[in-house]
């Protein structure tokens, strides 16, 4: 079996493919794209959409981080992203869903929000050539892709203050879940994945890491996710955190 996956530096997404196909024991390729440009990127490459993460297994092509992780259970049952009761895959399932369209959304805007403000570190967050590109070069052009990257996401400041706001009740659910046993077993599910990469992306910002990493959703990340790229120094507005620290 052959595997390549599209990327961007530091997409939690992208995490996610790669953790899961690491837990598959699946030998893979990687291939960072630009943002913005990766969308034609993924068009010549044959792939039907200009999303990541985009993987090329053999010669079947999956986009999307749920769709990878039913792909990679088809190709190779051992170890399951999904268990086989049917009432826990449903819990998995709906946890997974929930990281996919709600957590994930969140942290990327807050993220971009960040780098708009401050894109000094942008370089941290990759960890090798991004498509043929030195990381260098990739990061002195980065302010256009920072700027677009940022609006095309909607990290404008009146969504990113809303998001701040609706995080500790976001990290609430990821604990409960943790609680009940959806996710934070010993064997990770595609939940599980899910949800820590986003709060491990959400944790290499300053301004959030300390609110994050001593309750169990962040240990969860921390463990799942040990090591990740990037570094962002605190530049969000003091008064967008203060209801957060108290």
């Amino acid at each position: 079996m052959t595997a390549t996956l599209y990327a961007l530096p530091g997409s939690h997404p992208s995490m996610t493919a790669r953790l899961m196909l690491e837990r598959k024991g699946i030998v893979y390729k990687r291939r960072d794209l630009i943002p913005i440009a990766s969308k034609g990127v993924l068009r010549a490459a044959g792939f039907p959409g200009i999303t990541v993460p985009a993987l090329k297994l053999d010669d079947t092509k999956v986009q999307g981080s749920k769709e990878i992780a039913r792909e990679l259970d088809r190709v190779q049952p051992e170890p399951p992203l999904f268990p086989a009761d049917a009432e826990q895959r449903v819990a998995v399932e709906g946890a997974e869903t929930w990281g996919d369209e709600v957590l994930q959304p969140v942290a990327r805007r807050i993220l971009w929000n960040g780098l708009k403000r401050d894109r000094s570190t942008i370089r941290s967050y990759s960890e090798g050539p991004v498509m043929g590109v030195p990381v260098g070069i990739a990061a002195k052009t980065a302010a256009p892709i920072v700027a677009m990257s940022a609006r095309f996401n909607h990290a404008d400041n009146d969504t990113v203050k809303a998001d701040l706001a609706s995080l500790p009740s976001l990290l609430d659910r990821v604990d409960r879940w943790i609680e009940q046993g959806v996710i934070g077993g010993d064997q990770p599910n595609a939940a599980d994945y899910q949800i820590a990469t986003s709060l491990r992306l959400l944790m290499t910002m300053d301004d959030l890491r300390s609110l994050i990493e001593a309750r169990p959703a962040g240990k969860l990340a921390l463990r799942l996710a040990p090591h990740y790229p990037g570094h962002l120094p605190a530049v969000l507005p003091p008064e967008w955190l203060a209801e957060l620290r108290n």
